[in-house]
């Protein structure tokens, strides 16, 4: 492994981030497992970044990818493509959005980048509302309204960013009060905003921050957002990337937890709909998605091979009630993990919903970050034959927890039990 770690470091850039001490090659998996180049099995509670999110090698998608590569991989969106309209005609009619209009790309930054575009066109204002501790992507313009300084190494923009209040529920000014109150003072902080500032184009938000650290507010937030939001004539963009397709357990959208007002104007989507294939995209009311006044196409996005491995994976998800499932073993995991963390007096809060779970850890006896820990458990864990992730806000002590939605519950009790054993290595 240390030949192709050195090879990896002569032709890549250093700031390609890498898991683990001595970085691991997954050559294969299947199911809710993988395998590195020395033959170890391990258990996959990250999914590739939420993207495996039915099953690795799942024979339904890997079937449908083979027989259109046999017929056409691509031809772009110059010519009909039958694949793409009928994944848009379902992904629409499952959007909540009314009159709705479908664009795809290769990635969840791309159509955030669209979205992007969509809403400053359309509101004539490159003014963007954006939470704190979030992330949206890697290109310049998404670059431009994260906020998580971990991952915004420019603070050039295209966009002028305003932030809001009310993504971490547990931390900030804001922390002490009731869901109510935190909801109502979340509310007043944007009325203010908005008396301070030209009319922004849109407010973008992830249902669930997931580069920062699985956080959330409480049910109803965005929905109180989007009654102020209406007023002014402002954008609802849902970042839907990592929470979409029923990883949340509860919804299918995790806007839906903030539906009281209505659907957001824009959606956005990517990662797990395609299983590992490059598949993002963008939802948007006709009227809002017709309103560039040029011409646009996508090479890649849409491209055939890709449309038809998202449509037998999102069959294959609604057949099998994969919602459901990650509702219901979801549940059994998070509270395995809670008991666990309430225990161990590094572990300050063990949250999420559905297979989407966060586990924070800081110094004992303190309110601090332990991103030394954090690091320490993904090491243990992968010793132990379980892969997670990680991220969180002021400093990356957060584990993160989203294996594929077909996880069974002894796959879940197994690994719960290793992160345990990893948890009480390091404390």
């Amino acid at each position: 492994m240390s030949d192709l770690y050195d090879r990896h470091k002569a032709v890549l850039p250093e700031w390609l981030a890498l898991y683990y001490k001595d970085p691991l090659e997954i050559t294969h998996g299947e199911g809710r497992h993988v395998w590195d180049a020395d033959g170890k099995k391990y258990l996959d509670f990250f999914g590739g970044i939420l993207t495996t999110m039915t099953a690795h090698a799942l024979p339904e998608v890997t079937k449908a990818v083979s027989e259109q590569a046999g017929r056409i991989i691509h031809s772009s969106t110059l010519y009909l493509n039958r694949p793409m309209v009928e994944l848009a005609e379902r992904i629409a009619q499952l959007s909540g959005i009314p009159d709705a209009r479908v664009f795809f790309t290769t990635s969840g930054t791309e159509a955030n980048d669209t979205a992007l575009l969509l809403a400053t066109t359309y509101r004539r204002s490159n003014q963007i509302l954006a939470m704190r501790n979030s992330y949206h992507g890697r290109s310049f313009s998404a670059i431009g309204i994260t906020g998580n300084r971990g991952w915004s190494p420019t603070s050039l923009s295209p966009l002028q960013t305003l932030y809001v209040h009310g993504g971490v529920r547990t931390r900030g000014p804001f922390a002490h009060l009731s869901d109510a109150d935190f909801i109502e003072a979340c509310v007043e902080d944007l009325r203010d905003l908005l008396g301070h500032t030209r009319p922004p184009a849109a407010l973008i938000a992830e249902p669930i921050q997931g580069v920062g650290g699985f956080t959330s507010p409480p049910d109803g937030l965005y929905a109180a957002f989007r009654d102020v939001l209406q007023e002014h004539g402002i954008l609802w963009i849902a970042d839907e990337v990592q929470t979409g397709w029923g990883r949340t357990g509860d919804n299918f959208w995790g806007w839906q937890a903030h539906s009281q007002s209505g659907p957001p104007d824009i959606l956005t989507f990517a990662k797990g709909i395609g299983n590992g294939m490059s598949i993002g995209g963008v939802v948007a009311r006709a009227e809002i998605m017709n309103c560039l006044d040029a011409n646009s196409i996508s090479t890649f996005g849409g491209t055939q091979i890709t449309m038809a491995a998202g449509l037998a994976n999102l069959t294959y998800l609604l057949e099998h009630d994969l919602q459901g499932n990650a509702r219901r073993v979801g549940g059994l995991l998070m509270e395995r993990l809670r008991a666990v963390g309430a225990q161990l007096p590094g572990v300050r809060e063990v949250r999420g919903r559905g297979l989407m779970i966060g586990v924070e850890l800081v110094r004992p006896g303190t309110d601090e970050a332990d991103p030394d820990a954090a690091a320490a458990v993904l090491e243990a864990a992968r010793d132990g034959g379980l892969l997670i992730g990680k991220g969180g806000g002021h400093n990356t002590s957060v584990l993160r927890i989203a294996p594929p939605l077909s996880l069974t519950v002894a796959e879940a009790e197994e690994g719960a039990a290793i992160l345990e054993q990893a948890l009480r290595s390091v404390h």
